[in-house]
């Protein structure tokens, strides 16, 4: 009975064991996720705009249809990155990921922003740099540090008609997305 018992809970630590395995595998067997997805876009230091979701259409990254995105890549070992441009009034987000896909930094227009992004990301060592006032940084820069060297900024924004999709996401394309100019 003791015996039996024992191969039971043996059997259950086992299969617990296995379960986790598989479960931290998962993102190595499935090529990387949502970042091997936003390396296949080509999204490297310029902003690429996502297709615009349709009705009854996939939706793996679970995107509001009513937005449209703009997603750049970053590679902060290249030096500081900058995500600057005029967006419009209608209402916007911009968000910085590391490549875990957790959230560094986010705010809106309703920030008191207004229209024009500004926005330098900086790793702790550039930081440092910064601190000690030897990089030199346009005035009224907002500053976000992350402590990881690949970074993706996501920008959403909100046109207020489906006709004016277009322009908006132009306007998403004209956004200044990469390593600060040495």
């Amino acid at each position: 009975m003791i015996r039996t018992l024992l191969w039971g809970i043996a059997g259950l630590v086992l299969g617990g064991i296995i379960h986790i395995m598989v479960i931290l595998a998962l993102p190595v067997l499935t090529g990387g996720g949502v970042w091997a997805q936003m390396t296949a876009l080509g999204a490297l230091n310029k902003p690429v705009i996502l297709p615009a979701v349709q009705s009854g259409a996939p939706n793996p990254l679970h995107l509001d249809p009513e937005l449209a995105y703009a997603v750049c890549q970053i590679d902060l070992r290249a030096g500081p990155g900058v995500v600057a441009g005029t967006l419009p009034q209608a209402f916007w987000s911009i968000a910085v990921y590391n490549k875990a896909g957790i959230a560094l930094y986010s705010t809106t227009n309703r920030d008191g922003i207004g229209q024009t992004v500004d926005l330098g990301i900086f790793n702790t060592a550039q930081t440092r740099l910064l601190a000690e006032q030897k990089l030199d940084v346009a005035e009224g820069l907002l500053i976000v540090e992350s402590p990881a060297d690949d970074v993706v900024v996501v920008v959403r924004l909100e046109p207020p008609h489906a006709a004016m999709r277009a322009r908006y996401e132009a306007e998403l394309k004209a956004l200044t997305c990469g390593n600060i100019p040495s």
